[in-house]
């Protein structure tokens, strides 16, 4: 009988650890009508506010642009969602994100900030054969960190239409869902050692020269940080 009673001592004790590690609300980061509390660290897109939303458009000319927010966040649960209003833009959200020191090419076009750098889960349109939306790519860390026996383009995101996303970032371990379908579990230790905490950044892709003004617009950015187990 001591057992038994030990036993399930235990298992409402976990039960409460895990209550306890996932408890409060979603708390947004983008109030609606103003970008107080991100700023712009690369490129030369335009992000305006919009109808409760951020929509940002595409420079010719422009290297990759990153609306990032001033908060820095480690382990957290963020929700969101994102429509690309031009289908010929690929896209992304940085977490735990930072820039580098500038260098020498970066001061001579007069940037202000380093490379934004650090993991990035994908937009990108739906296409015949499907997408890599939700997947995560090492931006300015090598590419792809999601494995490429893993990249299986999927059709679960939707053209034209809002797209809700999903992350959990707990330790090395990055879980993404698009429109409830979990698209992604990774475990990097290698990257989480360098990249622990950083900015949420919402990014506008360079363009080819002739091409654009394409425009992406996100919307509902929530966020909960996870206490430490």
């Amino acid at each position: 009988m001591k057992k038994y009673s030990l036993l399930i001592l235990l298992l409402f004790l976990s039960s409460a650890l895990f209550a306890k590690h996932h408890k409060g609300e979603m708390t947004s980061i983008f109030d609606g009508k103003t970008l107080n509390g991100w700023t712009q660290l690369n490129g030369t897109a335009d992000y305006r506010v919009e109808k409760g939303t951020i929509i940002g458009k595409t420079k010719e000319g422009s290297p990759n642009s990153f609306l990032c927010s001033d908060k820095l966040y480690g382990d957290f649960e963020l929700h969101f969602q994102v429509k690309l209003i031009n289908n010929e833009l690929n896209s992304g959200v940085q977490i735990r994100s930072q820039c580098r020191e500038l260098i020498d090419k970066e001061k001579a076009r007069g940037d202000k900030h380093g490379r934004v750098n650090g993991p990035q889960v994908e937009i990108e349109a739906t296409k015949e054969k499907g997408a890599e939306s939700g997947y995560v790519y090492g931006e300015a860390l090598g590419g792809w960190m999601t494995p490429k026996s893993d990249l299986t383009p999927h059709k679960h995101f939707k053209n034209g239409e809002w797209n809700q996303y999903r992350i959990v970032a707990e330790g090395p371990r990055i879980q993404t869902w698009v429109n409830g379908n979990k698209v992604s579990s990774l475990t990097d230790k290698e990257k989480y050692k360098s990249h622990p905490k950083g900015f949420i950044g919402l990014q506008v892709h360079s363009i080819k020269k002739g091409f654009g003004p394409y425009e992406v617009a996100w919307k509902n950015i929530k966020i909960k940080e996870l206490s430490k187990k």
